[in-house]
């Protein structure tokens, strides 16, 4: 039988709502076990034992008296440490703010609370989301081998998710920080179109490259955690209007006559020849399931790309004005040496930047206007290790090889899914993405959903 701490959230939902357990035992266990085995893992900074505990008994108590919040209700998640919460610290992974804590929840933590779930506690990232872990907190682990990349920046959330530290967690993604801590994890993340989820109390690296979306081990329990945090809110005015369908009815749909587009160029050139096998794959398997594979010409991405680093670094040294230089001591070179781009980038640059990012968004458009998803790589070879990653030195080719399946739909707001893919003979997790239309992502879950069905690659888990 499958351990506790890995049930599905459905699976754990059906049996509180039985009464075959109770919240505070599910809350007891996960807290013992984050107790246990997190001090080699890393993957929290806070944890929020004496509330989760209260929130789980009030779950139980409602419950009892037959008051139903929904799938979510005495649920336990965790959330990246950027996302404010008035009953712990958010120190976004930064020195200056260890000690922060907020006067009131951010917009996705109140949604989640309303729905009867709660929070373990707060997850381990790097400093301002940016790339690189603040010298002040520890580097979470990969748990399926502590010598493998654990991507950046919602690499703790990724971490809890895989390792049964929690049922889902909350991310953010700003240049590809939800889909690299799913596949260096090998678990599911969504990044859904930018402004389908508030960003109101959540410390922004970049306002208008940051999507907000969840991790879990299932495109249902995915679909479950989206349907809670996505829709307007009056305390983000970039949120989008648009209803919120009902994403775990659409994982139903099936994929019959859905139109799956792959770009041989983008998806296969100079790719490792195990990512190549395991997205042709992941190709079989849709057809099989009725999906109709279509050839599609994607953009070139390198310009759009570099111009990503000229808005990130422009929107990151506005944000920081108030303690960037004044404290710059207190930052480490990675946040800092963004921002120091974005002071350098000149109002003309930031603005070829901007028209570059708007004419590749109508390219991608384009691209996509046959189909209704496409299908890629997350990354171009299996989750690299730690010492491969940092012999990737740094320069426009770096970051136009690392990021060329992540970036370009920070550019447009695309929405994506990302699944396990596959493992390589080293045993190393492969990724698969899904990408979408904008305001799309039902169409990700029905595809996503009949992968998941087809296949087990989000059943194998890293640790007992």
């Amino acid at each position: 039988m499958t351990a506790l701490h890995y049930w599905s959230i459905l699976e754990l939902s059906t049996a509180l709502q039985m009464k075959k357990i109770s919240a505070v035992e599910v809350a007891e266990h996960m807290l013992a076990r984050i107790a246990e085995i997190d001090t080699k893992y890393h993957s929290y900074i806070s944890v929020m034992s004496d509330r989760a505990l209260a929130r789980a008994k009030a779950a139980d108590e409602e419950i009892s008296l037959g008051k139903e919040r929904g799938i979510l209700h005495g649920i336990p998640l965790a959330a990246k440490d950027l996302f404010d919460t008035q009953d712990a610290p958010t120190t976004a992974g930064m020195q200056i703010f260890k000690d922060f804590v907020p006067a009131s929840d951010s917009t996705v933590v109140e949604r989640l609370y309303e729905a009867g779930a709660y929070l373990l506690g707060k997850t381990n990232l790097t400093e301002g989301a940016h790339a690189k872990q603040h010298r002040a907190f520890a580097l979470p682990i990969n748990p399926w081998n502590d010598s493998y990349w654990v991507g950046a920046s919602s690499h703790g959330s990724g971490v809890a998710t895989a390792a049964g530290l929690a049922f889902g967690s909350l991310a953010t993604d700003t240049g590809g920080s939800i889909r690299f801590p799913s596949a260096c994890a090998s678990i599911t993340g969504i990044k859904p179109t930018w402004g389908r989820v508030s960003r109101h109390g959540a410390f922004p690296l970049a306002h208008s490259l940051d999507h907000v979306g969840p991790f879990t081990r299932s495109v249902e329990d995915a679909a479950i955690m989206l349907s809670v945090i996505a829709g307007g809110d009056d305390k983000d005015a970039t949120t989008l209007t648009a209803p919120v369908p009902d994403y775990l009815a659409a994982t139903r749909r099936g994929v019959e006559g859905l139109r799956v587009g792959i770009d041989p160029k983008y998806a296969f050139d100079a790719n490792d020849v195990e990512v190549v096998t395991a997205v042709e794959a992941a190709s079989v398997v849709l057809e099989a399931a009725g999906a109709k594979i279509r050839e599609v010409s994607f953009p070139v991405v390198r310009e759009a790309i570099l111009a990503w680093r000229d808005i990130c670094g422009a929107e990151a040294a506005s944000f920081h004005k108030p303690t960037y230089p004044l404290m710059a001591e207190r930052y480490d070179t990675g946040l800092s040496e963004l921002i120091e781009h974005g002071i350098r980038t000149s109002g003309i640059k930031l603005g070829q930047a901007w028209v570059t990012r708007l004419e590749f968004r109508g390219l991608v458009a384009a691209a996509l206007k046959d189909v209704d998803v496409m299908l890629i790589p997350t990354l171009d070879t299996p989750v690299p290790t730690l010492a491969e990653v940092e012999s990737f030195g740094i320069g426009d080719d770096v970051l136009v090889k690392m990021t060329k399946y992540t970036i370009p739909f920070n550019m447009t707001g695309n929405p994506t899914l990302v699944m396990p893919g596959g493992f390589s003979k080293e045993g190393k997790p492969i990724s698969i993405q899904l990408v979408g239309k904008h305001e799309a992502e039902e169409t990700l879950f029905a595809a996503g959903h009949a992968f998941q069905r087809a296949t087990d690659w989000h059943l194998r888990r890293p640790i007992p």
